[in-house]
Parts: C-alpha cells; sequence; structure tokens
C-alpha cells in the first residue's frame, strides 16, 4: 500500500513528494522475485523499516548482486536497476527536487548520480537515529511528519541563502515546455561548459539527458491516462520523431521492450515486475508513423 504526503511550504522547493509503502496482502498466483526500476530524472531518499536490506542486481543478466543497508540514497539515473522484491517491505522515503542534494545530503547530485549510496556515508551517525527514530514512529503517517520534520530541521540548521540556481531553474522550466539545449544555454548567459556543470551539479544529469528522461516519462504517463493507446500515438505525443529513437530509449531505459512492458502491467509505472531467469522480448517495438 502506498501512502503519499506534499511536504509543506519550506520543505516542498527541495522535496517533491514524501511517500511510505506498507505491506499488502499477497495477491493470487507467482510473486514476482524481481523489478525494473524505471529513471524518472529525480533522487530518492529511502529508510527500509522491515524486511531485509536493499538488493540491487546488475542489468546485463542480473548475475552480480549488491546488498546496501536499510538506509540509502538512489541517485539520478538514465537507466533501469533491478531490486529484489522477493519479500514484502515497508518503507518511508522522499522523491527530491532539482537543488535539493547538496542541501540535505551534503553532497552534489552529479555525485551521487547513476549509484545507490548509504545514507550513513553522508550523514554519518545520524542516519542510524533517523532509521531508529522512523522505525518506532508508528503508522505510515506519523512516518511521513516525522520524516519531513527531519528533513526540515536539516534545511533550517543551514547557513545563507537555499535555493536553485537561477539559471537552472528556468532552463528546468525550458525543457519541461520543449525548450532546446542550445537555447537554454543562450537564455542562462553562461558558457555552455559553465551551464552544463551547474545544471549536473542540480540534478545529477546532463540537461540532454535529462529530457530524454523526461520525454519517456511522458509516454508513461499518457499510457497510464489511456491504458488501451497505442504506442506510436504515445511517442509521438510526447515528442519522438521515429520509430529508432523510442524503441531505443524504450530499451535503453526499461530492459524491456514496450509489448514486455504493456504484458507486464505494473501497478506503478516505474516498478515493473519481471522473472528473473526471463529471455528479453527482442520483437520491433511499433513503427512510427
Amino acid at each position: 500500500m502506498l501512502h503519499t504526503r506534499i511536504p509543506g511550504p519550506a520543505l516542498r522547493p527541495f522535496v517533491q513528494t514524501l511517500w511510505a509503502t506498507s505491506p499488502r496482502a499477497a495477491a493470487p498466483g507467482p510473486a514476482a522475485a524481481r523489478e525494473h526500476v524505471l529513471p524518472t530524472g529525480s533522487m530518492h531518499l529511502v529508510f527500509r523499516l522491515s524486511g531485509p536490506p536493499l538488493r540491487l542486481f546488475d542489468g546485463s543478466g542480473g548475475l552480480r548482486e549488491t546488498t546496501l543497508g536499510h538506509a540509502v540514497v538512489g541517485g539520478a539515473r538514465a537507466t533501469y536497476y533491478a531490486k529484489d522484491v522477493s519479500e514484502p517491505v515497508s518503507s518511508v522515503g522522499a522523491q527530491l527536487r532539482p537543488g535539493a542534494s547538496r542541501l540535505l545530503l551534503g553532497a552534489p547530485a552529479d555525485a551521487l548520480a547513476g549509484c545507490h549510496t548509504p545514507l550513513d556515508a553522508l550523514w554519518g551517525p545520524a542516519a542510524a537515529l533517523a532509521l531508529e527514530r522512523l522505525h518506532d514512529a508508528g503508522p505510515p503517517e506519523r512516518q511521513l511528519a516525522l520524516l519531513e520534520a527531519l528533513l526540515t530541521a536539516r534545511l533550517s540548521a543551514l547557513p545563507g541563502p537555499r535555493g536553485l540556481h537561477p539559471a537552472v531553474a528556468q532552463a528546468l522550466h525550458g525543457l519541461g515546455g520543449g525548450l532546446g539545449i542550445q537555447e537554454a544555454v543562450r537564455h542562462s548567459g553562461y558558457s555552455h561548459r559553465r551551464f552544463i556543470a551547474l545544471f549536473r551539479e542540480a540534478t545529477g544529469l546532463p540537461p540532454k539527458l535529462y529530457g530524454r528522461v523526461l520525454r519517456f516519462q511522458g509516454v508513461l504517463h499518457r499510457l497510464a491516462q489511456d491504458p488501451a493507446a497505442g504506442w506510436a500515438g504515445l511517442a509521438l505525443a510526447a515528442g519522438y520523431s521515429d520509430q529508432a529513437h523510442f524503441n531505443r530509449d524504450f530499451r535503453e531505459f526499461t530492459g524491456l521492450v514496450p509489448q514486455a512492458y504493456r504484458r507486464a502491467a505494473p501497478e506503478q509505472a516505474n516498478h515493473v515486475p519481471v522473472e528473473v531467469n526471463s529471455v528479453q522480448d527482442r520483437r520491433p517495438g511499433p513503427r512510427l508513423q
């Protein structure tokens, strides 16, 4: 079961959503042992309050396993990762906005991108204390309130101004509306190299790659609104101009082809159940007209 909370005004510029999950009764039939977690362009802070520590598998066959612990930061990504879901867990976490990483975690987003980092490497002993307090907080509503209080306290303890760099904020707004990268650089007033550095520090990804992830997420958003829609129409509406680019992005970001994703029928768009030893569906994707 998923519980969500929009943070209060003090935290809202830095945290998009607070969320908590609790186990529920298993559905009939065999349960997936793993899921592919898809890139969203965002960073996540996660505390596992029950069940085993987070276990991840590489994307090249899923043979190498990494066990990370119960308090983890997931950096911004441009590809999926495979996660063990064979046992039920309860968790509480936060989806961070661009610019929040340095303030709330003590490191720029690009230093944490593309990987998972144990929270104690960033917070020190405060990570274990936060995990313990959240574990004892009670039901999900109280967990969410406590996590918000913990993050707000960290933010309040920082000296000086806090906020997203104006050039990055302007670029993020423009990219969401279809602005090209060169236009974003020109509007920023900075050199191309300096703008890319500012953008990566805030988001974890270079702007072109970040824009690709947003475009792909646009397809999944439209699919959630109209599950019966055809892939070609969804892709064109999201800004893809040809089949090759759509199929390449879909495979890179999900580890699946579109038909396999639809067959998986994920309850949450970015968490796709997969069979551990399944052979990837290699049938060609839809042709855009």
